[in-house]
């Protein structure tokens, strides 16, 4: 049945045979770049025992939804046997909705209101200049937009700056880091400019308009987890699976891209472990919490297929055999917050220590771990990094933690890691702006000043040259290790704040994560040229990127948090895969 607002529309049914839809607009003139997406009605009922969540071992079924983009001609080949919902969406116009299969349908356009609301984040954020201080603004992009979007219709909504106070405490308990000096001005101006922006929307510039390249590709959805859920990172497995980690409900689900069949697996925990491990509860608001170990970041082994996962809130690295679906844990000798993981040709594992700014390498052959310290950028953080292991002594709630400045004293934050294809290891720094270079033989460290700011993560491509993520520049950075140099590629959409990267190193393609714009985007190295990828969904935040070998498919997850805010409430699994042409 259509919903109210699809009564403005003009359908025209011909016939409920199963062809090509055309969409245009009122007029009949046909509309290129809509994008038409099919979402299955009939799904098996699945087991959500476990506390709303399947039990561990149990295998469900995800309502695999797919989209497609008209043509030029306006024309999209959707349809297929099956109960089925199909919505249709085009910039600047109505979204409709219709069940039955339709020869076409023509879209109404927005009001104004309509219209600005309709804007991704990125667009709203532009245009608030902070009072004309960009360092200001830096710090709060950096502190407050790497778990959800910014300016967002939840962000923009009134608030007295007492209200904002309290939200932006309540983040930096979770993690954020914004200086105690900055908050309430951040407050007053939140207040001040979301509400100018409200008043005056015609003031927020128009996205980025969709292109032809569209119509090449297919986007494909697979719906896990709740609203709840955070699907963090996840891997493109050899065996032709794919595992997201739920961070805050210690889960790993394993989908059958080719079935929708997805089984879920919970990471066991030591039974004296406290829900939020040694970070303690961050999270006491929320209605239900299973984060013992923090499922962050994944990688495989090139020798047995095992896959290596990091729990954030654990001083310990997690195998989980694909074989057998069991776990194991390997308890770490020193090192705080494992983060983002990678593997080498020799099976060792690799991965950042984000709290202690560290880098962790474990040896599959001897099962031992080695710790490289990254210099501290002073006595007062070096100070501050030794005494980690006395303040980790001490209860959560009796630990003291150091007041963030605009610098991050004290926490540098290696964050993103790569393994380069001649083998040797490079860290990005997130606060401290700055890559490290490990020799994996000699072990000798080498730091390099990073030019922009916030280097999140990183990757190599084939020839050796590192590609980074500036998150707060919004910019795409190559170094290349031979001629020490950078080079800045600008990002094909405003104010964006991009999360991670990753290379295809066969076909020569960098794609990067536009978390604030709904977006994912794709930079050719050759050509030095972008193409922009609208996700299916509003507020869809990404914080990785896979990538098949086989065809060039890109994966990626949405990991808004909290979840609830996106569009459908639920975490997707999301597919890019080129149509053949």
């Amino acid at each position: 049945m259509m919903r109210p607002a699809a009564l403005l529309l003009l359908l025209f049914t011909l016939d409920t045979a199963a062809g090509e839809l055309l969409v245009t607009d009122a007029d009949g003139t046909p509309l290129a770049q809509a994008m038409v997406t099919r979402t299955p009605l009939e799904v098996p009922e699945a087991d959500l025992s476990d506390d709303g969540y399947a039990p561990h071992g149990v295998t469900n079924v995800s309502a695999i939804t797919v989209t497609r983009f008209t043509a030029a001609d306006g024309h999209a080949d959707i349809f297929e046997e099956g109960q089925f919902s199909y919505r249709v969406r085009a910039q600047g116009y109505q979204d409709a909705w219709f069940t039955e299969p339709q020869d076409s349908i023509a879209l109404a356009p927005m009001n104004e209101q309509q219209l600005h609301a309709s804007y991704p984040s990125n667009v709203w954020l532009s245009q608030m200049p902070f009072g004309g201080d960009e360092e200001l603004k830096q710090t709060f992009q950096l502190n407050c937009a790497f778990c959800h979007q910014q300016a967002s219709p939840f962000m923009r909504n009134e608030r007295t700056v007492e209200q904002w106070v309290s939200v932006i405490e309540r983040m930096n308990s979770y993690g954020a880091r914004l200086p105690g000096d900055d908050i309430h001005q951040v407050a007053e101006i939140l207040q001040k400019e979301y509400r100018q922006l409200r008043e005056h929307p015609e003031q927020v510039p128009q996205p980025r308009t969709w292109e032809q390249h569209l119509s090449e590709v297919e986007m494909t959805e697979w719906p896990i987890g709740d609203g709840f859920s955070q699907m963090h990172d996840f891997l493109l497995h050899p065996n032709g699976m794919v595992y997201v980690g739920d961070n805050l409900f210690d889960r790993i689900y394993e989908i059958d891209t080719a079935t929708g069949e997805y089984t879920v697996y919970k990471v066991p925990h030591y039974e004296d472990a406290r829900v939020g491990g040694i970070l303690g509860n961050r999270f006491t608001v929320f209605p239900k919490m299973h984060n013992y170990m923090g499922v962050h970041s994944f990688a495989y082994s090139k020798k047995d297929g095992n896959i290596f996962i990091t729990p954030s809130m654990q001083q310990s690295l997690l195998e989980f055999d694909v074989k057998t679906k069991e776990f194991i844990i390997h308890d770490m000798p020193g090192g705080y917050y494992p983060h983002t993981i990678r593997t080498d040709d020799e099976d060792r594992v690799w991965f950042t220590l984000a709290l202690s700014s560290q880098v962790a390498m474990f040896d599959r052959k001897t099962s031992e771990f080695t710790l490289y310290d990254l210099p501290a950028r002073g006595f007062r953080e070096w100070l501050v990094l030794k005494s980690l292991p006395l303040l980790f002594s001490l209860a959560p709630e009796n630990r003291p933690t150091p007041e963030p400045d605009r610098e991050a004293t004290g926490l540098p934050m290696p964050y993103g890691i790569d393994v380069a294809p001649d083998g040797d290891i490079w860290v990005a720094r997130l606060y401290a702006n700055d890559l490290a270079h490990i020799d994996p033989d000699s072990g000798e460290i080498t730091m390099i000043d990073f030019p922009f700011e916030g280097p999140r993560r990183l990757r190599a491509d084939a020839d050796g040259n590192i590609w980074v993520v500036a998150f707060q520049n919004g910019l795409l950075v190559k170094y290349d290790p031979v001629k020490k140099a950078f080079t800045r590629y600008e990002l094909p959409v405003v104010n964006e704040l991009p999360y991670a990267l990753n290379v295809d190193r066969d076909r020569g393609v960098v794609w990067v994560n536009g978390n604030q714009s709904d977006t994912i985007l794709s930079f050719d190295i050759a050509s030095e040229s972008w193409k922009v990828y609208p996700m299916p969904r509003q507020r869809f935040f990404t914080r990785d990127i896979e990538i098949s070998e086989e065809d060039g498919a890109i994966y990626t997850s949405n990991s808004h948090f909290p979840t609830w805010q996106s569009e459908g409430a639920t975490p997707t699994l999301l597919r890019i895969t080129p149509l053949e042409q």
